[in-house]
């Protein structure tokens, strides 16, 4: 699994409408994208939910490298380009992917938890440390799904998950709508540890 996500920072008057429109008349386009697990197209709108900022930052789990590769070199990514410029894409390795009670359902929110693992920290302890976390908040009311990555280039792990309704109001870090989710190979997710 490989973890994905570009945030597209938009001003702070503009009309979030436009971005609205831009998933109902296109989010369809990657529901049967192969080597796609998931795509979240998420949405911050500057002063709800604690947002500072206007932003779209869809979210990827991809189940192959081959699946990302076709997106990124191809018209998919393209569109994006050119609407918005080249956003810097952000990635990390997948360790663990666990689907919630909510799974059957369609999420309506999201939330992503970035921590760096410090120089003088073990991150093998630490990773161990976030994937038991991460399977004791599987069971949460509400939760779809929940992804656990990490980027060893800057040393950062990465939590995402995905609620059916609302985020619960103890779970820290930047927080999403979700206007839609493309499933193409959701079943196909290692459920788990990712080694």
């Amino acid at each position: 699994m490989h973890a994905m996500q570009y945030e597209i920072t938009l001003p702070a008057d503009y009309d979030m409408g436009i971005i609205h429109q831009r998933v109902a008349r296109r989010g369809h386009l990657l529901d049967d994208f192969a080597g796609l697990g998931l795509k979240a197209y998420c949405v911050r709108e500057r002063g709800v939910d604690g947002s500072p900022v206007n932003q779209y930052a869809p979210f990827y789990l991809w189940t192959a490298p081959e699946g990302m590769n076709r997106f990124l070199w191809g018209p998919g990514f393209g569109g994006i380009r050119e609407d918005f410029g080249r956003p810097v894409v952000q990635h990390w390795t997948g360790l663990g992917f666990h689907r919630g009670p909510a799974w059957g359902g369609t999420p309506r929110a999201a939330a992503r938890q970035a921590v760096p693992v410090s120089a003088d920290a073990d991150p093998a302890r630490l990773v161990e440390e976030a994937l038991n976390a991460q399977a004791k908040q599987s069971d949460s009311d509400g939760l779809h799904s929940s992804a656990l990555a990490v980027d060893p280039r800057t040393w950062e792990l990465l939590h995402f998950t995905l609620w059916a309704e609302t985020i619960p109001d103890d779970l820290a870090g930047a927080r999403y709508a979700v206007h839609h989710l493309s499933t193409p190979e959701a079943d196909t997710l290692a459920v788990g540890r990712h080694w």
